[in-house]
């Protein structure tokens, strides 16, 4: 792996919960130091946080910061893609690496969108990022390089996992893992109320509901067993474990995630095509 030293310098347009995450995953995996990452954003507050907690270089000026670094991470979201694509294709360059994470805006339209030679990798991570325990979809757009994917490999894993996929395959991302977080937090919720109506006391209740699916969750990752195989470990004939299985399956819990990762990826789809419209007219907004 290239050193950190010799990384080119990344800028960050969009300083929101991801891009923080981005730069504290960066400096605190010393992938690079704080003064090779920039940031910018509207929000004046924001960037003299990032400064002050992280010594990085700040401005509200995208320009500036896309003709300084070979790096581009777009951490805007879908609904203002178009108007911040349209404000730096002036300055994108062939020697530009442009990355993005606005779901639902695919790779076309960001080409389309930057000139004529951008090289683009589109990227899918989600909100655990901001405990660097996130996991980054990335996929290459036409004119990247596999070293600009690679590249863009060892900037998430700064903040988790990541994992390599077709562009055709970032939606249904989008709705598994993006999306993801959302459906666990729920459980979460709910597994501490059941714990609540049987009489534990509400902080208890939560913190062994968050930590049982946290060492769960790990317990999958490190043993690299199917989860079936883990369940059934811990399933004993007639013991508590399969009564509240089959309560669970009555109330057709497993069809629900099934069909929440369905109905986010129908989402991410729908506003693909919102974005790309909006590239193509300028009339219409995601």
């Amino acid at each position: 792996m290239t050193d950190a030293q010799t990384l080119e310098p990344v800028c960050i347009l969009g300083a929101g919960n991801m891009g923080t995450a981005i730069i504290r995953g960066l400096i605190g995996a010393r992938t690079l130091p704080a003064e090779k990452i920039f940031a910018s954003d509207a929000d004046e507050a924001k960037l003299s946080s990032l400064k002050r907690d992280y010594s990085i270089g700040t401005t509200n000026d995208n320009l500036e910061l896309v003709r300084a670094c070979p790096i581009v991470i777009l951490c805007v979201k879908p609904q203002t893609i178009r108007k911040v694509l349209a404000e730096i294709a002036p300055a994108i360059t062939e020697k530009h690496l442009v990355i993005s994470i606005a779901a639902g805006v695919t790779i076309e339209t960001l080409e389309s969108s930057l000139g004529s030679a951008p090289r683009v990798i589109r990227t899918m991570p989600n909100t655990p990022a901001v405990a660097l325990a996130a996991v980054t979809a990335v996929a290459k757009g036409s004119k990247a390089t596999l070293s600009d994917l690679g590249m863009a490999c060892r900037l998430f894993e700064s903040i988790g996992r990541v994992v390599e996929v077709d562009e055709s395959l970032i939606d249904a991302v989008t709705g598994l893992s993006g999306s993801g977080p959302a459906y666990v937090l729920l459980a979460i919720e709910a597994l501490a109320d059941g714990g609540v109506r049987m009489g534990l006391p509400r902080p208890t209740a939560l913190l062994l509901a968050a930590q049982t699916v946290f060492g769960t969750a790990k317990m999958v990752l490190e043993s690299g067993e199917h989860p079936a195989k883990l369940r059934d470990a811990v399933t004993s004939p007639g013991g508590t474990t399969i009564a509240g299985l089959c309560a669970l399956e009555a109330h057709a819990v497993r069809s629900g995630f099934i069909e929440a990762v369905k109905a986010a990826t129908t989402r991410s789809i729908e506003l693909g095509q919102l974005a790309a419209r909006s590239a193509q007219t300028g009339n219409v907004k995601p």
